[in-house]
């Protein structure tokens, strides 16, 4: 295989900007987290509560309608988990987990949420970089969308992005339809989980540097220092710039 350069794309999204917006929620409601803990604690609470909603708007709702239970006395209103830990001194505390859960990974669906200059959801990055591809390599691209990093292990991003993908994909090809009065045939867009996918960079990384010609495409710290952080944006490995 080979890289296309051109047609790499990035978001300004990552997992600390997720670990960022749930802690501002454990702040802004006053939960008992020591301070010095307080950012290990909220980087568990990512780890072991976030997930994918299916429909942010259906979530919203149930959780709402859980909150008035709850103020009602429904015992079986179900509103927030509680998170119990040691702190680095050693002191047992415990804190409420909420809405923030499934509110910090819609950040990958709806960017407004953590970043208001940024508004390229990632499924519409990912179907922009397939569709600025050769069209002859496209429907293999759709079918062959393989997860890296640790925010993509998050509980249903598969099952969600692959379901926003087949959107945008339906949408394209009923557009199609409609102008051209033929049906086209369809296109599978397949989400897959990999074995290294939590360290699939590094993993790649440590591939490319056991290539025999890996001399060749590094940069130098000297390179560095002449050039500036800019020289970063281009590798030779790429048939362009990144």
């Amino acid at each position: 295989g080979y890289i296309i350069g051109s047609c790499i794309k990035h978001i300004p999204l990552a997992g600390r900007d997720i670990t960022k917006f749930i802690m501002s929620f454990l702040q802004s409601r006053g939960e008992s987290i020591p301070p010095e803990d307080l950012v290990q604690t909220t980087k568990e609470i990512k780890e072991k509560y976030t997930y994918c909603s299916k429909n942010i708007l259906e979530e919203m709702t149930e959780f709402d309608e859980n909150v008035v239970k709850f103020h009602n006395g429904d015992p079986k209103a179900k509103v927030f988990k509680k998170y119990k830990g040691v702190s680095s001194k050693g002191k047992e505390f415990q804190c409420d987990v909420g809405p923030e859960v499934f509110l910090g990974p819609e950040m990958f669906f709806r960017p407004e949420f953590v970043n208001a200059n940024w508004k390229t959801p990632l499924p519409h990055a990912i179907d922009s970089s397939i569709q600025n591809c050769p069209i002859d390599t496209r429907r293999n691209l759709y079918s062959n969308i393989v997860l890296s990093g640790g925010s993509t292990l998050i509980k249903n991003f598969n099952k969600r992005l692959k379901k926003e993908l087949n959107f945008i994909v339906e949408q394209r090809l009923n557009k199609f339809e409609g102008i051209s009065g033929k049906k086209p045939e369809p296109i599978k867009v397949e989400v897959s989980h990999n074995p290294f996918q939590k360290f699939s960079v590094w993993h790649g990384g440590s591939q490319i540097a056991q290539a025999p010609n890996f001399e060749k495409i590094y940069h130098t710290r000297e390179d560095y220092f002449e050039n500036g952080p800019s020289i970063a944006r281009y590798n030779p490995i790429f048939s362009a710039g990144m």
